[in-house]
This record gives structure tokens, sequence and C-alpha cells, in this order.
């Protein structure tokens, strides 16, 4: 059974809760790319009247995380998978759409192969764009992700 983005919003409804309420949704899930998108509303405002980073940051988070997951159901192996560390960048007041997109999904090939060879943990970095609905880039995080083989 392979993780598609209905499956992923299913799944934020059932697990991640604050995330669904929020409106942050799945579009489009590949082997190289993930694409989130949530519309600033009432429930996901800060006092500025934008939309919350932390917000930004669970839709930014999904992108990286669903091509993680992806990938370590596609090798077939028992894999944890946890975030280390990240951090972001904020640009521009995020108003309207905002479209995070994560593709880089070519860097997990290697990072999961040597986990699984060497049986070592492995760490990758992994970078989620937002843009608004002009295109404009309102902020980036980056996510630590760690890897480790399931004895």
């Amino acid at each position: 059974m392979t993780i598609s983005p209905t499956k992923l919003n299913t799944f934020l409804m059932f697990k991640l809760p604050a995330a669904y309420f929020c409106g942050v949704r799945t579009n489009y899930l590949d082997d190289l790319k993930c694409v989130v998108s949530v519309k600033h509303r009432w429930i996901n405002q800060n006092p500025f009247n934008s939309m919350f980073w932390a917000v930004q940051g669970m839709a930014a988070e999904l992108t990286t995380g669903a091509l993680v997951m992806s990938k370590i159901k596609q090798s077939g192996h028992n894999i944890s998978m946890l975030v280390a560390n990240n951090n972001a960048s904020f640009t521009k007041k995020a108003t309207g759409r905002i479209t995070f997109i994560c593709n880089e999904g070519d860097k997990l090939n290697t990072a999961i192969k040597t986990a699984i060879e060497t049986g070592e943990g492995q760490t990758i970095w992994m970078n989620a764009v937002g843009t608004n609905s002009d295109g404009i880039q309102v902020s980036s995080f980056n996510f630590e992700w760690t890897l480790k083989v399931k004895s």
C-alpha cells in the first residue's frame, strides 16, 4: 500500500488533529516532491493578522515528513524517524493560501540505504519553502531528520 495525499490527510485528522483543523492539507506526493498547502483563516492567525508561524511549521514539516514516510515504506524495512533539529526564516507576511514544497526526495535514497546497510543512524537535512498565491516566498524551513533501522 502506497502513501497518497488522501491517506495523509486522513492520517492528519486522526493523528494530528491540530494540523487538520488549522487547514493543513497534502496536495501532491511522489518520489521526489511533496506539496502541502494551508489557507490563512481565523483559526490559524496570529495577532498581526497573518498565519501563525507554528501553522506554517506544521505544513512545512509535513512536506518533508511525508517524503520520509514514503521512502521508508518503499524500503520495506522498519525504520524510525524523528526530527532532531529545525530552523526557519520568514521573509513576508503569510496571508491567503500558502503552499509549501519540498523537492528533496532524492536525498533520502542514500540516507536510507546507508542506514539499512550499516545499521547506524543517519541524519539528513531537508528544506521546505512556503510561497503565497503570487509565488512570493514567505518562509523557509529546514528539518534535520534522524533515521535508524529498528532491531
